[in-house]
């Protein structure tokens, strides 16, 4: 089964959606299996994390603003502004496509983790994440 979410965002920042995905595939009714996500963006990426503790997604977002600053002179491109060379480069450096094992017709995720979206750019955007679940 293949489907699509859409995911709003506010602006930089990571945004959770586990539970989008785990409704999914409950709906494909896959007991064991493999739910295969993708963005559809390259100025975002997707992320496994924890979702207990809000200042592990804080601590996150400032250590890549540390590593991929805006106004870099090393930057050309700046078609879309200047956060969008350093959006391309985050998003080089993390993940634009997550695998999770289905167990028991569910994520087989721990406890403390959940799926985030982090989007790369100071606006806020609809992102599409496309799922499989087989």
């Amino acid at each position: 089964m293949i489907s699509t979410l859409a995911i709003e965002t506010s602006g930089r920042g990571l945004f959770e959606f586990t539970d989008l995905v785990a409704r999914v595939v409950r709906d494909a009714g896959v007991d064991e299996g493999l739910c295969t996500l993708f963005v559809q963006h390259t100025s975002a990426s997707l992320l496994i994390q924890e979702n207990a503790d809000p200042s592990v997604l804080r601590d996150l977002e400032a250590f890549l603003r540390r590593l991929v600053p805006e106004g870099d002179p090393l930057w050309t491109h700046a078609t879309e502004g200047p956060d969008d060379m350093p959006a391309h480069v985050r998003a080089a450096l993390t993940q634009t496509h997550l695998s999770i094992p289905i167990l028991g017709g569910r994520l087989a995720l721990g406890t403390w983790q959940g799926i985030y979206l982090w989007e790369h750019r100071r606006r806020g955007s609809r992102r599409k994440v496309v799922l499989h679940v087989a």
